[in-house]
């Protein structure tokens, strides 16, 4: 009876050590925890993302919106879910940074400060937020936004509406707020400036400096609460440098392309990517 149990000790404590040292299940838990490792990526993935990053500067310095939408589709595979959003805050800081440059003449400066008044704050909001979330509720949250963005962006291209300079306060609050923990939110930017009278290149550049000063105060929240490691970071400014002369082209093709073919092709691209991020 007494070598029996020992045996059976024995055999317990054994199974339990294979199933603790399972391969499969270790490689579960380091993707729950969305560690990632830039030296681990593979030279095919980082081709990849950076030339689809590159191609979309070019349709989002056309319209001011469009990289943050296609962007993440690409790029969860590679970083993680749940990393998605401080990798794009560094990307975006080097894509809005070059149309700043492009279109520095054109800032609307006092539409500028109106959005981020209340924007701002509500954006480092957003993001905090956007830290308390499982990778989970991420994917679904941002699947859902990038779908609804699709038709957000028919529905605000056809109201005909005017904001007045509190009105522009309280949008950017909104924008600010969802800006912080989601992306491809451009789109309601967008439509905030344009329904406050700036159109052409003044939308262009305003839209960009505002993005660029709320990715500085995403990456400083996202760095003191430690969601932004070195190799984040470093792929971060990877895809942001890939973006750069996107802005530059986009300066020559600005009157050469029909905006209905980059809508067109936009959708299509966040439909499929969002439908990704949510069940694959």
């Amino acid at each position: 009876m007494i070598c029996w149990n020992l045996d059976h000790l024995l055999h317990t404590i054994h199974s339990h050590t294979i199933t603790v040292y399972n391969p499969k299940i270790f490689l579960d838990l380091v993707s729950m925890n969305e560690v990632f490792h830039l030296a681990d990526a593979s030279l095919l993935q980082l081709t990849l993302v950076c030339s689809v990053a590159f191609a979309v500067s070019i349709l989002s310095g056309l319209a001011g919106y469009g990289a943050g939408l296609v962007l993440p589709a690409f790029l969860a595979p590679l970083v993680g879910i749940a990393n998605v959003i401080p990798v794009m805050a560094v990307a975006m800081l080097f894509n809005n940074g070059s149309r700043v440059a492009a279109f520095w003449r054109e800032i609307q400066w006092a539409h500028a400060r109106y959005v981020l008044t209340l924007g701002l704050p509500a954006c480092i909001a957003g993001a905090y937020g956007y830290t308390l979330l499982s990778s989970r509720w991420i994917a679904i949250l941002l699947g859902i936004f990038l779908l609804a963005s699709v038709p957000l962006r028919r529905v605000m291209h056809r109201m005909n509406f005017h904001l007045s300079h509190s009105g522009v306060r309280n949008a950017g609050a909104v924008f600010g707020f969802v800006n912080g923990g989601m992306a491809g939110t451009g789109i309601i930017l967008v439509s905030i400036l344009m329904s406050a009278g700036i159109h052409g290149t003044a939308l262009i550049a305003t839209d960009a400096i505002v993005s660029v000063t709320m990715a500085i105060s995403k990456i400083a929240l996202f760095s003191g609460l430690s969601k932004l490691t070195a190799d984040l970071a470093a792929t971060g400014l990877l895809i942001g440098l890939s973006t750069a002369p996107g802005a530059f082209i986009a300066r020559r093709l600005l009157n050469h392309i029909p905006m209905r073919v980059h809508a067109w092709v936009m959708e299509a691209m966040v439909i499929i990517g969002a439908i990704a991020l949510m069940f694959f």
